[in-house]
């Protein structure tokens, strides 16, 4: 998350990737920080300990959220 502030904070088109398990995390350190626009783009957990081919299809799945983030149409999954 401070990554992708950072970047924005430049003016850096950002999409920064979650899991599941830290959307909530996710929230609260973007909104600590100033960024609470900041709409991540959410993964199945966990992705350290899945294969690569896993990883692959998670990048795959993801891409259209990203691409929305960057239009800035993809709703904020964060907000129940």
């Amino acid at each position: 998350m401070h990554d992708g502030i950072s970047l924005e904070s430049l003016g850096v088109p950002t999409a920064v990737i979650v899991t599941r398990s830290f959307l909530h995390e996710a929230r609260v350190q973007r909104e600590a920080l100033g960024m609470a626009g900041i709409v991540p783009a959410v993964i199945d957990h966990p992705l350290s300990s899945i294969s690569e081919e896993e990883i692959r299809a998670r990048a795959t799945q993801v891409l259209g959220q990203v691409i929305g983030i960057w239009q800035g149409k993809q709703p904020d999954p964060s907000i129940v």
